[in-house]
């Protein structure tokens, strides 16, 4: 176990990345701005900042080296696509971390989805107050990685809608193109900058909330967001995949909006316009 003086007398906070990827390179950016001491662990550490302190290691395997006594941990790691799989990938995660870790720290993200929804009938608006209905293996397997997240390291779980930002552009990809699309599909998502800022809200907050969807203020059947995207690219409205399904959910975020005050990225028109201009900057 960690000497609690010699932890208290650590001039910054550290906290520690797990798989850290574009999200966790946002996050530990600003925090090292902030004065923290970042330590990030993923299989392939070398595109990292160098003001990060670096640990190659596949976490999914047991650690070759103890890690050092943090105030706060995240994990990013997405599920496999095999059920079985994925929750062994995740509890094998979960217990390697306290294997090598010298105490629980006290803060612990775990960033999981929206998807544990993805069982839920009809489109009545889900709060954080909701219990997950998952309906597919991948969304059961987030579900209980969440729950073994909480049991073992007392978690706080962050769900994510659809991310998207400049690394993930995907639509305007497939709008472009003029790929059929489900219109009816109800849909909801979260720019990268606001769900950056969820996750540092949460690290700084004094009593955050155990459970927080992160999503944005315009849920919105997935027909309207590409005829926005469409307008704006000055292409034909995209067609429409027969019969039309009104699936997907819609989720309340009002818990988002009051931890954050306000969303950089309110919904999707502001989203996606700051993104097209962004793509159109790059060209000039």
């Amino acid at each position: 176990m960690s000497d609690p003086k010699k932890q208290a007398r650590r001039a910054s906070p550290r906290v520690l990345l797990i798989g850290c990827g574009r999200l966790g390179t946002l996050l530990g950016t600003q925090l090292v701005a902030e004065g923290w001491e970042v330590v990030a662990m993923r299989r392939d550490p070398s595109m990292l900042p160098g003001s990060f302190t670096v640990i190659a290691a596949d976490v999914r395997q047991p650690l070759q080296q103890a890690l050092p006594a943090v105030d706060a941990m995240v994990i990013t790691l997405p599920p496999g696509s095999d059920r079985s799989e994925a929750v062994e990938g995740y509890r094998a995660v979960l217990e390697h971390l306290a294997e090598a870790l010298p105490s629980v720290p006290p803060r612990v993200l775990f960033v999981s989805s929206t998807r544990v929804f993805d069982g839920m009938p009809g489109p009545r608006p889900i709060s954080e107050a909701d219990e997950p209905v998952p309906g597919s293996d991948r969304a059961r397997a987030l579900r209980e990685g969440e729950l073994l997240a909480v049991d073992r390291f007392a978690a706080t779980i962050i769900r994510p809608a659809g991310i998207y930002g400049p690394s993930r552009d995907s639509l305007i990809r497939r709008v472009a193109e003029g790929a059929p699309m489900q219109h009816a599909r109800r849909t909801n998502r979260i720019h990268e900058t606001d769900l950056v800022r969820a996750l540092h809200a949460m690290l700084r907050s004094d009593a955050p909330p155990a459970v927080l969807h992160a999503v944005d203020q315009t849920p919105a059947p997935l027909g309207d967001v590409a005829a926005h995207i469409a307008e704006r690219l000055g292409v034909a409205t995209l067609p429409a995949i027969e019969p039309a399904v009104s699936s997907g959910t819609v989720l309340d975020g009002a818990l988002m909006a009051s931890l954050l005050g306000s969303l950089t990225f309110p919904g999707y028109r502001e989203g996606y316009d700051e993104l097209l201009r962004e793509r159109r900057s790059r060209r000039i």
